[in-house]
């Protein structure tokens, strides 16, 4: 009796050591991710000027949103071309709160405190609290996906889209005066003081190549352990078929609505980072039609449901327009002919439904028996 109860014991502490190493081991993406942005913080600029690095922050950008929405348009097989509502409605959030929080706590709606300063830490939660509202959007919008697929989605999602816009447009004039905010009343408060049709100006510029690249790292491992889990194929089946998903025991709806407040949480982030980039005074046309449809396109253009893919349309495509910049009257044509070309040869995308490293791998080498005359 006491060997079985020392051996059971035993056996308990190494599943609990197995389960602390796996722990740790799955940690190592991160923190490689946020050790490979720290580097890039701190000497990219140097390496390459502050004109790249600023492409280099939009391209970090724009893979977290496009690898978001394949969340829901690769993954789960719907079709919405209403992200940029998600992202605009949390950078407006995430400006909110750094700017007027910043006045609130320390007199002064600029920026605050230096790299892993005070401010910046506001900044990054008023980022999270972006992403939160932008979740709760999705969750709102992912609802008539239940009843609702194809074109039918998309114009809803579409719809989203716009109300946001309009609705941001109909906002108050920004609030410059520290005393002015102190002692504002309800009136000047509702609707919210965030510049209206003409942007929010003034948002203190926190963004950097380290907390984008940390943002982006975080997004993608997300994006990939939900591809391999349970929950992810059980999206991808949706995605494939969903009467044969639902005859085998697959939540339809819950996958639905879940896989569209995931995309919503990191759009929202993503729109956090954008609004907080040097350079950049969000406005509510940030949430119009043609954003949105540029991340359709890298989802398309990279494969449905390859993160991989993803990624390296979002970097095609926007490092493209950049190296055009010189054929400024033709890069437009250049662009839109470059992509008809690419649907054209690679219909399924860049890697189709695959990642990049299922390239790298080699063919298992088939078994043949060999004949009695080969033998000898």
């Amino acid at each position: 009796m006491v060997g079985t109860v020392s051996l059971s014991t035993k056996n308990r502490e190494q599943k609990s050591e197995l389960r602390t190493g796996n722990a740790l081991l799955g940690l190592l993406p991160i923190a490689a991710g946020l050790g490979i942005a720290t580097l890039m913080h701190f000497f990219l600029p140097g390496l390459i000027g502050q004109f790249y690095a600023r492409i280099v922050t939009d391209i970090g950008i724009t893979i977290v949103l496009a690898v978001s929405l394949n969340i829901v348009n690769g993954m789960t097989g719907q079709f919405s071309i209403g992200h940029a509502g998600f992202m605009t409605l949390g950078g407006y959030t995430a400006a909110t709160i750094t700017y007027y929080g910043s006045m609130f706590l320390w007199d002064s709606a600029g920026k605050h405190g230096g790299f892993l300063g005070s401010g910046e830490w506001l900044f990054i939660a008023s980022c999270v609290a972006g992403g939160l509202f932008a979740a709760f959007a999705g969750y709102i919008v992912g609802l008539p996906s239940l009843r609702l697929r194809g074109d039918y989605l998309a114009i809803v999602t579409l719809g989203f889209g716009e109300i946001v816009r309009v609705i941001l447009q109909q906002t108050g004039k920004t609030i410059d005066d520290v005393e002015d905010f102190k002692n504002a009343g309800w009136a000047q408060l509702i609707p919210p003081p965030v510049g209206g049709a003409v942007g929010f100006d003034g948002v203190p510029k926190y963004t950097n190549l380290f907390w984008v690249y940390a943002v982006l790292t975080i997004t993608i491992v997300v994006a990939y352990r939900l591809k391999g889990s349970s929950l992810g194929r059980a999206m991808i089946s949706v995605r494939e078929d969903e009467i044969a998903a639902q005859a085998m025991g697959v939540n339809i709806s819950r996958q639905k609505v879940l896989a569209f407040v995931m995309a919503a949480f990191f759009a929202g982030v993503a729109g956090g980072l954008f609004a907080h980039e040097r350079g950049v005074i969000i406005s509510p046309k940030d949430a119009g039609f043609q954003r949105s449809f540029d991340y359709v396109i890298m989802t398309v253009l990279g494969g449905r449901g390859s993160i991989t893919g993803v990624t390296l349309a979002a970097v095609l495509l926007t490092a493209l327009p950049e190296m055009l910049r010189d054929f400024e009257q033709y890069r437009l044509i250049v662009y839109a002919l470059l992509l008809i070309f690419m649907m054209l040869v690679r219909p399924q995308g860049l890697l189709g439904i695959h990642e990049i490293w299922n390239f790298w791998q080699r063919p298992k080498s088939s078994v043949k028996s060999a004949s009695p005359e080969a033998q000898v």
